[in-house]
């Protein structure tokens, strides 16, 4: 079992770290450039250059049964589950081959609604919240349990 992150804006690195240590687990930090890290036999750092989606190639490279995979970018998420590992976004949300269809179809709808409604104040994603912090703290401790 190893922990593979897209680190470069993941807010709950703190909470992985926690976890990993808790369950002894590996993680992986996946990011373009080199970023600060614990110092722990545990982590390690993976820098995969600044080439578009270098990070994530290295990541599903890395990815398949027995892997938990941390991201909220659908299309990483997507390829991850095709390789047979678990994925969970920085919210907590569990994402598998059950639920990323009509994830992908939710965003592609949203940015059309967006896109028609430019200028008028629509924004992205909801603000991270203590909660959602919570909620991912939660659901990785759930995750390593399963695995």
């Amino acid at each position: 079992m190893t922990i593979l992150v897209d680190a470069d804006a993941c807010p709950v690195k703190d909470q992985i770290y926690a976890a990993a240590y808790r369950h002894q687990t590996p993680v992986r930090l996946y990011a373009a450039s080199y970023l600060r890290h614990p110092e722990h036999p545990l982590i390690s750092m993976i820098t995969a250059g600044d080439a578009f989606d270098a990070a994530d190639d290295r990541i599903v490279a890395d990815a398949g049964p027995g892997t938990l995979v941390i991201t909220a970018d659908l299309p990483l998420a997507g390829r991850a589950i095709e390789k047979g590992a678990s994925v969970l976004t920085h919210r907590g949300e569990v994402l598998d081959a059950s639920n990323i269809g009509a994830r992908f179809a939710t965003r592609d709808l949203l940015a059309d609604l967006r896109s028609g409604l430019e200028g008028q104040g629509l924004g992205g994603p909801r603000a991270f919240s203590k909660a959602d912090r919570s909620a991912f703290a939660q659901a990785i401790q759930t995750a390593l349990r399963k695995l």
